[in-house]
Parts: C-alpha cells; structure tokens; sequence
C-alpha cells in the first residue's frame, strides 16, 4: 500500500513500523510513503517496486519530473526526525536520527508506461490517522496475547512432559532395584540347599 502527502508531519506522527519514506533528493516533493508487508524488510524491497516507487515520487515533484538523473532517497519512517527543520534547510530536505539507515535510487528519466500504470490504480481518500493507529495496535495487542498464550502453553505441557519423563525414570529404578534384591535372595536361596545337601 502507498500513501502519497504534500506534508509529512501527520504522515511522521502517525506512520507504522512497517512505513518506508521516498522523496526526491535536494527538491521539493511529495512524500510517499510504502506500507510493507510482514514478509518484507526495507533494505530487500524488490527492485521492481523500488523502481515503481522512484518514478511515483519524480512523478509528483513539480520541479523533479522536469528533471532527468534524479536521486530519490528512502528511509524507515522512524528514521525521520520530527519537527527539526531549521531555517538553513533547503526546500524538501529533511533530517535523519540515522544517516546510515538511508538508501538511494538513481532515476534516469521519466518512463511514462509505468507512471500511467499507477496512476490508474490511484485511489484517492480521506484517512483517519487516528482511528488507522488505534485499530493497528489493537490488532498488535491481540497478536501479541494470542502469541504469549501458545507459549504459555507450549511451556507448561513441555513442563508435564518433563514431570512424566522424571517419574518414569523413578518407576524404572524402583523397579530395577526390586529384580536386583529377587536375584541376590534367589542366589542366595540357592548357596543355602547346596550346603544342606553337601551336608547331609
């Protein structure tokens, strides 16, 4: 899922730990922002999306999509420093708690078949920054209480597995040590009618 925004500070203050930031590099631009999915990590996005990505975000810079060999940068959303653009900024730029955690990606030019073919997906629609946060962390929540259920679980029948496993070990030694004292009697039963008869 993308989202698109002519300002990031709502998009800061309410973006998820899944939300990757695009914007041209040293220009003015719209923020977009990709919303992964849990089965991808934002330095291993496919280079297919990265390229539909870039030429989103050249796409919706006035400046940028005049322009050819741009740089677009991407970053974790929890990389972006909230409300500490200063006055010696320049148009679009913004800060990183982490310069190492931003990525880079070289745009050519603009390919129009692949700008056309998003723009024909776009759907447009007011959200509930909000509401969006308290339904995800109560999602989180019940995950997380499903999860720490299954453990909770998992821990108390491996304990009964070892408690079964203990008296088994216990009943298995008790019962040794009964043959081992029937074998010393027998043994001894027997030295004892041998005396007699050698006797007699």
């Amino acid at each position: 899922m993308l989202y698109i925004s002519s300002t990031d500070e709502e998009l800061i203050k309410y973006a998820w730990p899944q939300d990757i930031w695009f914007h041209v590099d040293k220009l003015s631009s719209a923020h977009v922002y990709l919303r992964m999915p849990d089965d991808m990590t934002w330095d291993a996005i496919p280079e297919a999306l990265l390229t539909d990505l870039a030429q989103l975000v050249k796409a919706n810079s006035i400046e940028g999509n005049k322009k050819d060999n741009l740089t677009i940068i991407y970053t974790p959303a929890d990389n972006l420093k909230r409300g500490q653009k200063t006055g010696d900024m320049a148009v679009g730029q913004v800060s990183f708690h982490n310069d190492k955690r931003v990525k880079r990606v070289h745009v050519v030019k603009r390919e129009n078949p692949i700008v056309n073919r998003l723009n024909k997906t776009k759907v447009e629609k007011e959200v509930d920054h909000e509401q969006e946060r308290v339904d995800r962390l109560k999602k989180e929540s019940a995950i997380r209480r499903a999860a720490a259920a299954e453990k909770k679980k998992a821990d108390l029948e491996l304990a009964r597995q070892r408690e079964a496993d203990k008296a088994a070990r216990s009943y298995d030694s008790l019962f040794n040590a009964t043959e081992e004292d029937e074998d010393e009697d027998g043994e001894a039963r027997k030295t004892g009618r041998g005396l007699e008869d050698d006797f007699m």
